[in-house]
């Protein structure tokens, strides 16, 4: 083989294995920062992450926001209409947050199942509603065939 020949092909395989090592590193980085969005049901039923972030959506349930002492923590609940999860968040909640409305929230679980929730999402007009409370609340709220 020529020299010249064997310094392009050198070079080609370095190449090569250089974007291979910045695709792999890409694809890491995408899957360590995906979050995944789960309803009320999912999370009692297990379904959700223990140790990861996630999103977890649903209506802030009438007579259920409670502030347990005179610091930024808010305890509220969570419901598809079917199950309820507790959600804990320390900081301002958005202009738009209140009861009855649809909310989603980013955090994780703590050991006794209660979401604790980095940052809470409220919806921005009357008539939105982030696709995935809209899409886990109809699947809840549909009726099933029974024969």
């Amino acid at each position: 083989m020529k020299p010249a020949r064997k310094q392009r092909l050198i070079l080609i395989g370095l190449m090569v294995i250089g974007a291979s090592i910045a695709t792999a590193f890409a694809l890491k980085s995408f899957n360590e920062n995906l979050m995944y969005f789960f309803s009320t049901t999912d999370v009692v039923d297990g379904k959700a992450p223990k140790d990861a972030l996630f999103r977890l959506g649903g209506m802030v349930i009438k007579g259920t926001v409670e502030r347990p002492n005179d610091g930024m923590m808010v305890r509220f609940k969570l419901t598809d209409f079917s199950k309820e999860v507790t959600v804990e968040y320390t900081g301002i909640l958005p202009d738009l947050f209140r009861e009855g409305q649809g909310i989603v929230a980013h955090g994780k679980l703590n050991d006794k199942g209660v979401f604790i929730a980095e940052e809470v999402l409220a919806k921005h007009d009357e008539n939105y509603m982030p696709p995935e409370v809209k899409s886990s609340l109809k699947n809840q709220s549909a009726p099933t065939k029974q024969e």
